[in-house]
């Protein structure tokens, strides 16, 4: 394996797209996919050539094994992986939507053998050995032992010197109230370099209402680069070195939201250990992010490297 540029721990799943629209009961036919908000992230990311390792427990069953062929035929280190016969794998229903709203999921993952995941886990050489710790609040809400995970790879990951990234990527259902999951998500915040909330997950998390104060926010304790998601709009970013808007890139149809976020995260975090420029870094997860919404699946609009150099992005 290529040397580790990004460390990941989040749960994946095998998801099943619906193959027509129309409530999910009334569907026959589902397409197999892979989805997980860090394994999205982790599959652009590998896909832009650089080193990711993924840390993650799943079944031993046909689900578990599916998923661990597919995350390592896109060159992702899964040497992390435990596949354990004693738990089961997570999965989801995703139905179709013809008129670009956000599709309807239905998740079966309570108690999958990603939750199990442990502090303890961590493989601190391995994990630091990375330049980079991609963290979502998904990985963190699956478990209390997955958020104190969570905060123990953060915490060694800064000691270390390294980069973090978090995306909020909220996900309401499975914390136990909305407070519970503000402090909790806010808490994790502060100990990431990049935080890179949606707008409207800004608004609930901090209580300020525009981009610029959402920002604020997070920049006031400790973030170095904000970067507020904005849907179609573009996004708006702020660093000590500069803020401004980037306008969204226009989409012909809309044909699947979900997994919008988790492109734009890639193209923001590719960027940046680039050393490019935030204001290239936000306009290439722009990019990927209205490539993301074109497609049926979370990962079949992540571009390769040489799309990315044809786009010069």
């Amino acid at each position: 394996m290529k040397p580790l540029d990004v460390v990941t721990f989040g749960e994946a799943m095998q998801m099943f797209v619906a193959a027509e629209p129309g409530p999910l009961e009334d569907v026959t036919s589902f397409h197999k996919r892979t989805a997980g908000a860090e394994t999205n992230v982790a599959i652009g990311l590998a896909r832009l050539g650089l080193g990711v390792g993924w840390v993650s427990r799943l079944g031993a069953e046909s689900m578990g094994r599916y998923l661990l062929k597919a995350m390592q035929a896109e060159g992702i280190d899964c040497s992390h992986v435990v596949c354990d016969a004693a738990q089961r794998t997570g999965f989801l229903f995703k139905g179709r939507v013809t008129d670009g709203s956000d599709p309807p999921v239905e998740y079966h993952r309570k108690g999958s053998a990603a939750s199990q995941i442990v502090p303890g886990d961590i493989d601190v050489p391995w994990v630091t050995g990375a330049r980079h710790l991609h963290a979502t609040g998904v990985f963190a809400a699956l478990s209390a032992n997955c958020l104190a995970t969570a905060h123990e790879a953060m915490r060694l990951m800064r000691e270390a010197g390294r980069s973090i990234s978090f995306d909020p990527n909220l996900r309401p259902t499975l914390w136990a109230s909305t407070e519970v999951m503000r402090e909790a998500i806010n808490a994790l915040a502060a100990k990431a370099d990049w935080v890179l909330p949606g707008l409207e997950e800004g608004r609930l998390l901090t209580g300020a209402d525009t981009p610029e104060g959402i920002a604020a926010f997070y920049r006031d304790r400790g973030a170095q680069v904000v970067v507020v998601k904005l849907g179609p709009a573009g996004a708006y970013f702020s660093s000590a070195e500069a803020s401004g808007h980037v306008p969204g890139f226009p989409v012909a149809q809309v044909v699947d939201t979900v997994g919008a976020g988790d492109g734009f995260a890639v193209g923001v975090i590719s960027a940046l250990l680039e050393g490019r420029p935030l204001l290239h870094a936000v306009r290439r997860g722009a990019w990927i992010g209205a490539r993301a919404v074109q497609v049926l699946g979370d990962t079949e609009g992540l571009p390769t490297q040489a799309e990315l150099q044809a786009a010069a992005l």
